[in-house]
């Protein structure tokens, strides 16, 4: 039986240094799409050592989707998320803010770094978990997003779905 495009793993990529909103996120795609497996670093600096697949991050599977502290230590979210699009090789993954920040000027600043989107965290598990089900559903569901080309692509679709079908999660110190 083949396996549908929406049921295939996704890799999603949560960049988040607060425990308790990093819980709220593991709980909340556990619970609202199976198929996700959420790898997690704590810092912007392990952020890009992920995206770029450096040092122990060297066998990573690329995320579908990153969703991104803007309060982040060593480097912040606003120049992590300039280095992905700036990156031929990253730009395309889209990149959610998601943060505490509702201030206007984190908002614009964000979108000129050409954010996918910028999302309050909500407060409490219940409106938490409903906007996981949102960025779940568009985004990983229902958006078409530019798939890899050639060897890279090749090799990620092959050995993907193996790696993220026994790999943990992966919480970076």
């Amino acid at each position: 039986m083949a396996i549908e495009p929406e049921e295939m793993p996704k890799t999603v990529l949560l960049v988040e240094d607060s425990l308790g909103d990093m819980r709220l996120a593991i709980e909340a795609f556990e619970e609202t799409n199976k198929s996700v497996k959420l790898r997690v670093v704590r810092d912007g600096v392990a952020a890009m050592a992920y995206l770029r697949r450096e040092g122990k991050y060297a066998d990573t599977p690329r995320p579908e989707l990153i969703l991104l502290d803007l309060n982040l230590p060593k480097m912040g979210g606003r120049e992590v998320l300039a280095q992905i699009k700036a990156d031929d090789s990253l730009k395309t993954i889209p990149t959610i803010i998601l943060t505490t920040s509702a201030a206007p000027e984190d908002v614009e600043e964000c979108h000129k770094l050409q954010a996918d989107a910028f999302l309050r965290k909500p407060i409490g598990f219940e409106k938490y978990d409903e906007l996981v089900r949102s960025i779940s559903n568009f985004w990983l569901r229902n958006a078409k997003l530019p798939q890899l080309g050639g060897i890279e692509g090749e090799r990620l679709s092959e050995i993907n779905a193996p790696i993220a079908a026994v790999a943990p999660k992966e919480i970076s110190e």
